[in-house]
């Protein structure tokens, strides 16, 4: 088990455009006191990675360059293997770390034998919660409910209509163990890291995540969400530009986490209805996008 006071943590950061953000990113995470920041940039074409060579020198600052966009489990892997401490945190380049949130989501590593990985509280600006920090698997029923409207009938009908995110429940006071976190802020225990394996590949963006974390469960680790360890998220900074392709790769992204992990539950028609049901959602939300862009670029808001 590791011990809090001896251990070490390197942070990994995926960048693709988002401007600079990044480097008040690198600077929350400098100022933590970790061992070492890996910036990992999927070939960027916004002056990004200047901006961060420009603003931030320190030699525990390591950035890699990737040739092309290789998407977000496969740049993690890059900054894996770059990467020795004992801890490692995954961290959005739109986030910003609390003063003192690393140190005690370490301390939850630390002190816990059965975590593997612990996630902190995701705030809007304004300090709420926001979705996604926590939550449980979205299995085919939760994904549907949720995507449809009918998870809003959970209060009436919860066996039946439950949602699969959980920020809307009371903030617990203490550490508790959820399904799964966000990959927005994932700090990880080298341990269970090799006993788990790499962030699997095939999938381009989102949904890797819960993969990862079902993976963690499989292999009996503890996925530990932090409520006193807050994390200021700038949500959908690095999406809301390109929501066409965002919204290709997330559904193409659920349909591999659904096959992987409940296709043997869904045989037959039963599975013909689950991918039957992401493609309608992303026809939906493609349709929702395509009338809602030209509308805010008409009006000058921002895209």
């Amino acid at each position: 088990m590791l011990q809090s006071a001896s251990i070490n943590c390197d942070v990994i950061i995926v960048n693709y455009n988002v401007g600079k953000l990044l480097v008040d990113c690198v600077r929350s995470a400098l100022s933590e006191g970790v061992r070492r920041v890996v910036v990992v940039d999927n070939a960027s074409h916004d002056g990004s990675v200047g901006y961060l060579e420009s603003a931030v020198s320190d030699q525990r600052l390591c950035i890699i360059r990737n040739d092309a966009n290789l998407g977000f489990a496969a740049a993690c892997n890059v900054g894996i293997r770059a990467c020795e401490a004992d801890a490692l945190l995954f961290l959005n380049p739109d986030c910003v770390l609390a003063a003192g949130s690393l140190p005690r989501m370490m301390d939850v590593l630390a002190n816990n034998s059965e975590a593997g990985m612990v996630g902190g509280l995701l705030c809007n600006p304004d300090g709420s919660e926001q979705p996604g920090g926590r939550r449980l698997f979205p299995t085919p029923k939760r994904a549907f409910m949720r995507a449809f409207g009918l998870s809003r009938l959970s209060r009436l009908f919860p066996s039946v209509c439950s949602d699969f995110l959980l920020h809307q429940e009371a903030l617990p006071g203490v550490p508790v163990a959820v399904e799964a976190i966000s990959g927005a802020c994932m700090l990880v225990k080298r341990e269970a890291l090799k006993d788990v394996g790499l962030w699997d590949e095939g999938y381009f963006l989102h949904c890797e995540d819960l993969d990862w974390c079902m993976r963690f469960q499989l292999k009996a680790w503890q996925i530990v969400f932090v409520p006193d360890a807050p994390v200021m998220h700038a949500w959908r900074a690095c999406s809301r530009n390109r929501p066409f392709f965002v919204e290709w790769h997330k559904h193409r992204g659920m349909l591999r986490f659904y096959r992987k992990f409940f296709r043997q539950h869904h045989a037959g028609f039963l599975w013909w209805l689950v991918v039957s049901g992401v493609w309608l959602r992303f026809g939906l939300v493609s349709a929702y996008h395509a009338v809602r862009l030209p509308a805010r670029r008409l009006g000058g808001g921002r895209v």
